[in-house]
């Protein structure tokens, strides 16, 4: 599995969020469809759900619009079927989130439509996401470990220029001395004669 952009990231915390207000306001048999990037068109991610009634439809559907509003400043794409509430489709582009009365999710069945579509319940997806989270924050900790190391690796190579830097002005500074004793000393020599 390759890493997550950051971009996709984002989109799976949307998506868990939304998810996570289907369950609030219990949404029954909630899915998440990975869909494939070579069937999907635009949306990675279809979250599905199912109502008892259509007030619930209505009530799950204004919960994942207020918690993305609100927690991420998301809108909705487009909504659609919000007056009968028997398929209300919420529309975020990177994912869209079908709310269902469960006879109507029976009929349509999204889920057998998207068959080379990933499905996966809150919780797997939950899991895969801290597993990628987990796994980014590993890698930067490792480079920001690793950054220490370099620097040291750098100071060590340097060292030994500082080293022939400091001994070439020793050595000038050596040579100055002599030739400043020798001049005192011709000096010294010239007056006693």
């Amino acid at each position: 599995m390759t890493q997550p952009t950051k971009a996709q990231q984002q989109t799976r915390i949307l998506v868990q969020a939304a998810a996570a207000a289907c369950e609030d306001k219990k949404g029954l048999d909630t899915r998440i469809l990975e869909l494939d990037p070579i069937d999907s068109g635009l949306s990675d991610f279809f979250l599905v759900t199912s109502a008892t009634n259509d007030r619930q439809a209505v009530a799950i559907a204004d919960e994942i619009e207020i918690k993305l509003k609100r927690d991420f400043g998301v809108y909705a794409n487009s909504v659609e079927g919000r007056r009968k509430g028997d398929w209300i489709l919420l529309d975020y582009v990177d994912f869209v989130v079908h709310v269902f009365l469960a006879e109507r999710r029976a009929f349509y069945d999204i889920e057998r439509l998207r068959k080379s579509a990933r499905p996966l319940t809150p919780a797997e997806f939950d899991a895969e996401l801290t597993a990628a989270l987990t796994e980014k924050t590993r890698a930067v900790r490792k480079m920001a470990a690793d950054k220490p190391k370099a620097a040291a690796t750098q100071a060590k190579r340097a060292k030994p220029a500082k080293k022939a830097a400091v001994k070439k002005v020793a050595l000038k500074k050596t040579a100055a001395k002599k030739a400043a004793t020798v001049k005192t000393a011709a000096k010294r020599g010239s007056t006693k004669k």
